[in-house]
């Protein structure tokens, strides 16, 4: 199972410094901070791995006075807005009004189906996500790889031919090449790339 949106990971270099919520992982690297000055932190959303920033100036209470509430989906989400007042009429219920461009006969076909256009486009939408749904959580664990390893390892042995691995869905090879790479960048490359290639966890993070 995959830990929440708004968790992170943060390295000084080669090295893990913390993984887990928001909060957590910002005390932990402004302690670490705090005995080394010139340490030069870098931190990932743990499941996408988005950059992420953190001002760790002031005390540990105004950094974390300066984070959003990691209770949210996302780490560096803004916290949310209320709703405005809505008049009386049709609840909103989420849905978005954006312009399509179609055919004739797309219009044609769609104002034919039972519950008109927007409800036919609807179920298409929803139908051909679930089509590719495998597909897609693999482009996305591929991309999370990516971005972490051109990050952390883009400068390490074997890193090209690792990526080639990661694209070609060869698990054994793609073991086999970062198994030179420091602990804590190999073990977290193999994480992500767990779901794409079906590999072992090497280690939980």
């Amino acid at each position: 199972m995959h830990p929440p949106a708004s968790h992170i990971i943060a390295f000084d270099g080669d090295r893990r410094i913390a993984s887990g919520p928001l909060r957590e992982v910002a005390a932990a690297v402004k302690g670490a901070l705090a005995h080394n000055p010139d340490l030069a932190p870098l931190m990932f959303t743990v499941n996408t791995s988005r950059p992420v920033e953190i001002d760790f100036r002031g005390s540990l209470a105004d950094v974390l006075a300066r984070l959003p509430d990691d209770s949210h989906d996302g780490a560096g989400a803004a916290p949310e807005e209320a709703p405005p007042m809505r008049g009386p009429g049709r609840p909103k219920l989420g849905v978005v009004a954006r312009e399509i461009t179609l055919l004739p006969r797309h219009w044609e076909w769609l104002g034919a189906q039972s519950g008109g256009a927007s409800v036919a486009i609807r179920k298409l939408v929803d139908d051909a996500r679930k089509a590719t749904f495998d597909k897609d959580r693999v482009r996305q664990a591929q991309e999370s790889a990516y971005r972490f390893m051109a990050a952390m390892a883009g400068n390490k042995p074997h890193y090209e031919d690792a990526l080639r691995a990661l694209y070609a869905g060869d698990a054994s090879r793609f073991g086999s090449l970062i198994a030179s790479l420091p602990a804590d960048i190999r073990d977290h490359s193999a994480r992500l790339a767990e779901l794409a290639l079906g590999s072992p966890r090497s280690t939980a993070t």
